[in-house]
């Protein structure tokens, strides 16, 4: 870890340099110049003191986690700079050893300056953006809730279930939290839903239960006639964190089990429950997380749907959209909704309805974000309610999700 943060401090500090060249030739105020490089200094020093400080087991969250995206910030904006400076210093020894080889005079060469500073010019404000997004993601983005609704049809509905509302949500990520104020007014839009039901769909804590104490009153809140569901995602196990014994870390699975169900939450571990109204029943099912590329294997579909009829219309909890990319849409049951989440849309992204709909995770999951449709059957990516790592989002925001479940042809 000290080599690894030695070699990014350095790395930091030649861009924060090299694209002071940059950043002078175009402020020639000392005062400016003063302000440029404290700033820099200060994102570094906390960086370093935080990591430094830092207890293994504790996870990436809070002070270091808001460390980690002001100094990715800034080495962003020095590397960017930095990269058009380079490139500009490339060009002008090229040029200068030509002028030189033909015998050009000095006076022919009196554009340098002009152009340089244009250059600056342009690399400021291509390093702005990211660098005002990420702040902004930190600060605005993260809880920048948007309700996102749904309404899909479906033939073999049951009449009784037309209209039927589900509010889900995902990846809470609780540990992340920094704002019981924000936090609260997401929890306010979702029971302004007034859904039927609410459906957890994983990722509760990024690894310990006590980080859920803290805001297990709000979601306790949460309020559906027919009840809340929830499920485990890949987090809520606790693997990626350090633990005293394992029979620690089996005990805290435990008492996040228990926790949920004191916030009113029915688990669903490999099983299923039917909501019925008015004589007629759809089924839910929820399963354990299953997912691709290292990620657990604990889910166990055939479990969960023991009980089940073909015929029923069943509605799928799985955190990890894998899953349904490769067991769920080829099984025989023929799962007519799945809900799940895990990918967060990478918490970055660009986003515009009908538009443009582009984040780095596409190259990762297929189906990463919104309502997808293969062999029949509807699969919705919800794209978190929280957030883990970066301690923010830009362009891809925190997700309520509202699906409204119609009977095809009926009036």
């Amino acid at each position: 870890m000290t080599r690894f943060l030695i070699i990014l401090s350095i790395i930091y500090i030649i861009s924060a340099i090299y694209g002071f060249q940059g950043f002078k030739t175009l402020f020639k105020s000392s005062w400016v110049h003063l302000v440029y490089g404290l700033m820099f200094l200060a994102a570094l020093a906390n960086f370093i003191i935080r990591v430094l400080n830092y207890t293994p087991g504790d996870g990436v969250r809070g002070q270091i986690a808001n460390a980690g995206g002001i100094f990715f910030a800034f080495l962003l904006l020095g590397l960017v700079f930095g990269i058009f400076m380079l490139l500009e210093d490339i060009v002008r020894l090229f040029v200068f050893g030509y002028n030189k080889i033909a015998g050009l005079s000095e006076t022919q060469n009196k554009f340098f300056p002009s152009r340089r500073k244009f250059i600056s010019g342009i690399a400021m404000g291509i390093a702005a953006l990211p660098f005002g997004a990420l702040l902004y993601g930190m600060y605005k983005g993260k809880y920048n809730y948007k309700v996102l609704k749904y309404q899909l049809e479906f033939a073999d509905l049951p009449d009784a279930f037309d209209g039927y509302q589900i509010t889900q949500i995902s990846d809470v990520h609780s540990g992340s939290f920094d704002n019981r104020k924000k936090v609260a007014y997401g929890i306010d839009l979702i029971n302004e839903q007034k859904s039927d039901v609410i459906l957890f769909t994983g990722d509760m804590v990024n690894d310990k239960t006590k980080e859920m104490e803290p805001w297990s009153d709000l979601f306790a809140s949460l309020e559906a006639k027919d009840g809340k569901f929830s499920i485990l995602g890949n987090h809520d196990y606790g693997d990626y964190t350090q633990w005293e014994s394992e029979e620690a870390k089996a005990q805290n699975l435990v008492d996040l089990k228990n926790l949920q169900k004191e916030m009113g939450f029915d688990l669903l571990l490999d099983t299923h429950r039917y909501l019925k109204k008015d004589g007629q029943k759809i089924a839910l099912i929820g399963v354990e997380n299953w997912g691709r590329g290292g990620f657990k294997k604990a889910g166990d579909l055939e479990k969960a749907k023991t009980g089940i009829d073909k015929e029923d219309f069943k509605i799928l909890m799985s955190h990890d959209p894998s899953h349904w990319e490769d067991v769920v849409i080829n099984d025989d049951y023929h799962f007519h909704l799945t809900l799940s989440g895990h990918t967060h849309g990478m918490q970055f992204g660009v986003e515009i309805p009908g538009w443009v709909k582009w984040s780095p995770v596409k190259w990762r999951y297929k189906y990463w974000a919104g309502i997808y449709e293969e062999l029949g059957q509807f699969i919705n990516v919800n794209r978190g309610f929280g957030f883990i790592g970066y301690p923010g989002r830009v362009g891809i925001w925190p997700e309520i999700s509202v699906i409204t479940l119609k009977k095809k042809g009926l009036t």
